[in-house]
């Protein structure tokens, strides 16, 4: 019986954690791939190492690529200060190509270890605007998957599972309860310290906040 490989994207937080139950619930062994890509905080990669290790992962490979080189945004870019309101439009906390690139170290990991699956916890519904969480990117880097690696030209196609795409945050929640998800391994803010306490007034910690009060739960997280 052949098992099926996933490569999964973790950044420590809540919504790749548990897209990582989710590609363990189906059964697939689970090989994690995060990043440190000078983002300003720390404390993910942390978190990223307690996930692993609680999840049961096959393997974990943390790649270095420094991000904030070129800068352009608050997460990488010190002199951009991580704003604390509502954001319109495309906030300053996206990071330029930033999933394309992940993706990419992720497809290449995937063709070296025979994985056809790729998971990411990206969701349209309740994210920050970012252009890179979108359905159509997500079919779009699928289809260039596909065309430019020896795996996709050999018939052993690659998929980008997107199991959040269409959850709200409440949903996604609930779902990683179900799955038995340990949310307080997780850290979501943009600019937590380095003991993991984060802020609670950035737009992630914002979402994360409504997510567990929508799905009526305590969020385990510690705000500082």
């Amino acid at each position: 019986m052949t098992t099926n490989k996933a490569v999964v994207l973790l950044s420590g937080g809540l919504d790749s954690t548990t897209a990582l139950a989710m590609a363990k619930a189906s059964g697939a062994d689970c090989y994690a791939i995060s990043f440190n890509y000078g983002q300003r905080c720390n404390a993910e990669l942390a978190a990223a190492e307690r996930i692993v290790k609680s999840m049961g992962v096959i393997e974990h490979q943390v790649i270095n690529i420094d991000m904030g080189k070129i800068g352009g945004s608050a997460l990488t870019d010190d002199s951009i200060d991580v704003p604390e309101d509502e954001p319109e439009g495309i906030p300053v906390t996206y990071v330029p190509a930033r999933n394309t690139v992940f993706l990419s170290f992720a497809l290449g990991w995937a063709e070296v270890i025979g994985a056809q699956e790729i998971y990411i916890g990206v969701s349209a519904v309740d994210y920050s605007g970012y252009p890179d969480c979108r359905p159509e990117f997500i079919e779009a880097f699928e289809a260039m998957a596909n065309l430019a690696t020896k795996a996709g030209v050999e018939g052993e196609s690659i998929k980008i599972q997107t199991p959040l795409m269409h959850l709200s945050k409440a949903e996604t929640v609930q779902a990683g309860i179900q799955l038995g998800v340990d949310y307080s391994l997780t850290v979501s803010c943009y600019q937590a310290d380095d003991d993991g306490k984060a802020c609670g007034k950035c737009d992630s910690c914002r979402l994360r906040i409504k997510g567990f009060e929508d799905a009526g739960l305590e969020d385990p997280t510690l705000y500082i």
